[in-house]
């Protein structure tokens, strides 16, 4: 069917699913099954509900499908048994995730898009194997959060579709929307019970931090910036429920406290608990940091150094660093036609630290003569460039000469330090501005291809357009104000996500494609992308 015989929610549902490379004829067996929780908020709430609703529709041809705040099918019922099988048959079972890139138009994905609810009735379904059915599916909003905690889905063979679904359907919304706001105190008061249970020792600071809740006594105030709540949600992100974990951290003022946390079971808080004689103030950096033991002697020896990262990581800052009190020298690759004819001259004049950047971008004559004045050990030069794996040719060759290396870490890789990065590059701006930890959180979800270059240039905007106060999510320009769920990856896994993220900026977006370039199925690669949370 074309276009523009379809309702305009329809026709652009088909065009995004299109754009992700699905195709109407997809097979459905292709989605793969994933555990998922069956006890959680959101199921718990809706039991009874759908319970009820199954009751009422016994001996219909209906059945209802429960997808939560990721479009995970986590329920389901029947009118008629025989309905388990049709669904089985068309993979609406628990485990499967129905988004528009895997699945098209349908009112479990499409409602997710559109956050309202939505009739798709047979022939507008974009995959041909649901184009026999009718359903109506309707948003799961909490009462008091506001956020999206699921969709309900009434589905049925598309001839008996009635106009009494909707009505049906918001009613028992309604029902599992109030049955969170009863949970939500509910769980609040298993938060309270928590904290009250371990602050009875009023010298060990004790902190409960909840979705719009946060419990600390006076020692965990006194000793906890607003900055270090971002940087324990994070340590917690991934924790299961019921198992005492402990790490140890740097907080924003410089002490180094051992923290142990527990998620709270039926609650979506974590219990924080720091031991007392970790916690006192250490002085900073009494002794040289190992870098900077490192650079002395690299500066007595005048050993040659290759400083490698993404751009942005600081590559040039680490290289006045290692030329200590004397300026260096620096010559930029982009440059190379200008410096190169008098680079012998220079060689001999300077007596500190010659810094040639972006040596991937050097001409072969202009890296020989660089090799050259190396060999002979001329002058002291420090290399910048990207990580030595992606150097190829002079550039590789150059980089051989260096026995001392310094690969610096991509920010995504540090998102534990951002608030501290934050601090540090508010106070070399001057400013006073307060970055409040849910707006951190939000920070340290981003990509951040860009590195400190691009978080600088983000402060320097936002303390340009306001002198003093809170920073508040809705503060960040639009382009930063993405979510902060993004959960800690492992360096595995983050390379993965670099890997996935670099095949679908290639491919334009297009997931099709992106699959054939990594040479997995596009099943895999819709299951990696929600694991890894990227967009």
């Amino acid at each position: 069917m074309e276009d523009a015989a379809l309702r305009p929610e329809i026709a652009s549902s088909w065009r995004r699913a299109e754009l992700s490379g699905l195709r109407p004829d997809a097979a459905v067996d292709r989605l793969t099954v994933e555990d998922i929780d069956r006890r959680s908020r959101l199921v718990l709430a809706a039991e009874p509900v759908l319970d009820q609703a199954s009751r009422e529709l016994a001996g219909t041809a209906f059945g209802l499908v429960l997808a939560d705040r990721d479009a995970w099918i986590v329920d389901r019922r029947f009118g008629e048994r025989h309905l388990e099988a049709t669904f089985d048959r068309i993979g609406v079972v628990p485990g499967t995730r129905f988004t528009e890139e895997n699945t098209g138009t349908n009112s479990i994905a499409t409602v997710f898009e559109l956050r309202q609810g939505l009739a798709v009735h047979g022939h507008e379904h974009f995959i041909d194997s649901f184009k026999p059915f009718a359903c109506y599916g309707h948003p799961i909003t909490h009462p008091v959060t506001r956020r999206l905690e699921g969709v309900l889905d009434i589905t049925c063979l598309a001839g008996h579709a009635n106009p009494l679904l909707g009505p049906f359907l918001r009613r028992a919304v309604a029902d599992i929307e109030q049955r969170l706001l009863a949970g939500s105190r509910a769980a609040e008061q298993r938060m309270l019970a928590a904290y009250q249970a371990a602050a009875l020792n009023r010298l060990r600071p004790v902190l409960v931090l909840g979705d719009d809740v946060v419990l600390a006594n006076a020692a965990a105030t006194d000793l906890l910036d607003a900055a270090d709540h971002a940087v324990l949600r994070g340590l917690a992100m991934d924790a299961p429920f019921g198992v005492r974990q402990a790490r140890s951290v740097r907080l924003s003022s410089g002490r180094v406290a051992d923290v142990s946390f527990e998620r709270i079971s039926g609650a979506s808080g974590v219990l924080f608990e720091l031991e007392p004689p970790a916690v006192q103030a250490i002085p900073r950096r009494v002794t040289p940091r190992p870098v900077q033991r490192d650079f002395a002697a690299y500066r007595e020896q005048r050993t040659h150094v290759l400083i490698s990262g993404e751009p942005g990581t600081g590559r040039s800052t680490v290289a006045r660093e290692l030329a200590g009190d004397s300026a260096p020298a620096v010559l930029d690759a982009v440059d190379a036609q200008h410096w190169a004819p008098t680079l012998d001259q220079l060689a001999a004049s300077h007596t500190g630290l010659l810094v040639v950047e972006n040596i991937a971008l050097l001409p072969s004559e202009a890296a020989a003569r660089l090799a050259a004045i190396m060999d002979r050990g001329a002058c002291w030069v420090a290399l910048t460039g990207p990580p030595p794996s992606e150097l190829t040719g002079p550039a590789a060759d150059l980089a051989s000469r260096c026995i001392a290396r310094r690969e610096l870490a991509p920010l995504r890789s540090r998102r534990d330090e951002l608030p501290a990065l934050v601090a540090a590059m508010l106070a070399d701006l001057g400013s006073t501005l307060r970055f409040v930890p849910r707006t951190l959180e939000v920070l340290a979800a981003q990509p951040w291809p860009g590195n400190l270059r691009e978080l600088k240039a983000l402060l320097r905007h936002i303390a340009a357009s306001r002198a003093c106060g809170d920073v508040l999510p809705r503060d960040l320009p639009e382009a930063y104000q993405g979510s902060p769920e993004a959960r800690r990856l492992t360096p595995i896994e983050q390379l993965e996500h670099d890997a996935i993220a670099a095949a679908l900026r290639d491919c334009g977006g297009n997931k099709a494609q992106a699959a054939k370039l990594l040479g997995i199925s596009r099943s895999t690669l819709h299951r990696r992308v929600r694991s890894l949370r990227l967009s």
